[in-house]
């Protein structure tokens, strides 16, 4: 049995236009919703294996709360810039080459893509994913490179405006 989380960012500052926004922080409400979140986790004795992530600011320091609260190390997050605004089919394939010795992924990423991901997983659907938003699907495989095309089963879904 495998399980996958699938996050989106924490809200991120829009205060200065001269950043990028590859290196968008994240702002107030971002700072107190991730580490929120990722306690929620904690809570439900959620065991997550290894953290993999966009390497967009908002979204690995989204991350590194949840590693934090998680008790994985920072240094282990794994970034991707392929997840900076990346399409359904990028997910499925990082999915793909993942190690088989772990069972339970939390993927960091960015709207739209990762909206239209999780819409792909199972029939429960949802309109937008909200910043710092959780959607976790259990899939019955040996091997994450049997993920994409293996029925995913719908575990839950959190946002901070549900807490």
């Amino acid at each position: 049995m495998k399980q996958l989380l699938v996050i989106r960012h924490a809200k991120s500052s829009w205060n200065d236009a001269v950043i990028d926004d590859f290196d968008r922080p994240l702002n107030d409400r971002g700072n107190s919703d991730a580490p929120r979140m990722a306690k929620l986790l904690s809570e439900k004795g959620i065991h997550v294996d290894a953290i993999i992530s966009s390497t967009a600011n908002r979204a690995f320091s989204t991350a590194s709360y949840f590693a934090k609260e998680l008790g994985l190390k920072k240094i282990n997050i794994k970034s991707y810039d392929k997840l900076y605004h990346a399409p359904s089919h990028v997910f499925y394939d990082i999915i793909d080459d993942l190690d088989d010795d772990l069972n339970s992924i939390a993927i960091f990423a960015h709207n739209p893509g990762i909206t239209d991901f999780v819409n792909s997983l199972s029939e429960t659907q949802i309109d937008n994913m909200p910043t710092c938003g959780i959607f976790a699907v259990k899939v019955s495989i040996k091997h994450w490179n049997e993920f994409r095309e293996a029925e995913k089963n719908f575990w839950f879904f959190e946002s901070p405006k549900m807490q």
